[in-house]
């Protein structure tokens, strides 16, 4: 039997090899778009640019797992290893946190001791790094305690840093102002890009960049500046690098950091999570860092 199961929500974008490598059980967000039928496409990011070029307002958005989803994921860990972490996006973005809680509460005394949930704080390729720092302490042999008690004390590092390609579909949203979108509009247009970021568990604009060529570049100098310090002190840094029909941007960063910063590890490449991804739209770009000190 296993020391520690571990859950992850889809917020969380791994691909299905480190899925299978390291046994998550994955609970699912669904995705609810009432015009998603009238629009064609396959993919969601396909939808998404043909229904901005058609002009539909609305907008896809995500429904967090329920109670009873969770409460069955943790019947199926307990089934496989002596302990339960799930690992959730923040609970200032999503009430998945919350589900997962009332899930463990739902069983007994001694078997919610063996039940561990955690608030990530986080979301996306942040939170994917976290997640798979608990999956290497576990193959290492620690004990779920020991994970969890990393885990809270590392959480606050775990940073993201991300640009998106229009500020439509966080207008269409209800995230964004109409008067702050076509301003965002028309500073990229003079090479002021937006940077995004997780601040007290909520995306916001983190600050702007100039002078950079293009998104892997921008993002690229805020990596650099936030780890420099962590680099030049010895600090091992990880990244998960994830995007919304923008592999080539992803690519580009990927190379910049190996090419600039060998020190960095850099775990995968994938497609975002459903919660980020419908929100921000198609051409989004994110970076995720942590330092990681038990691996």
């Amino acid at each position: 039997m296993k020391n520690t199961a571990i859950i992850i929500d889809t917020s969380a974008p791994f691909p299905p090899e480190l899925i299978k490598k390291f046994g998550f059980i994955s609970v699912d967000f669904k995705i609810d778009w009432d015009d998603q039928d009238k629009i064609p496409g396959n993919a969601l990011y396909e939808k998404m640019r043909t229904a901005k070029k058609m002009g539909i307002k609305t907008t896809p958005k995500t429904s967090q797992p329920s109670i009873g989803v969770f409460k069955k994921a943790f019947e199926d860990g307990l089934n496989k290893a002596s302990s339960v972490i799930a690992i959730t996006i923040s609970s200032g973005l999503s009430g998945t946190y919350n589900s997962a809680l009332q899930a463990k509460n739902m069983f007994d005394e001694i078997t919610q001791k063996k039940i561990f949930v955690i608030d990530s704080y986080t979301v996306d390729c942040a939170e994917a790094l976290l997640v798979l720092i608990a999956a290497e302490m576990d193959e290492k042999g620690f004990s779920a305690e020991e994970i969890v008690k990393n885990i809270e004390e590392s959480k606050d590092q775990a940073k993201l840093f991300g640009m998106i390609e229009s500020p439509f579909w966080l207008e269409a949203g209800g995230r964004l102002s109409h008067n702050l979108a076509v301003l965002m509009e028309q500073v990229q247009k003079i090479g002021l890009r937006p940077v995004l970021s997780v601040v007290d568990g909520v995306v916001k604009a983190a600050n702007f960049k100039m002078q950079a060529k293009d998104t892997a570049e921008a993002l690229f100098k805020q990596l650099d500046a936030a780890t420099n310090k962590i680099i030049q002190k010895g600090g091992k840094i990880r990244v998960v690098i994830t995007h919304f029909d923008n592999l080539t941007e992803a690519e580009k960063l990927k190379n910049l950091i190996q090419k600039e910063r060998p020190q960095i590890k850099i775990d995968f490449i994938n497609i975002m999570g459903p919660v980020i991804a419908c929100h921000t739209g198609p051409g989004t770009l994110l970076v995720g860092y942590a330092e990681d000190k038990y691996n």
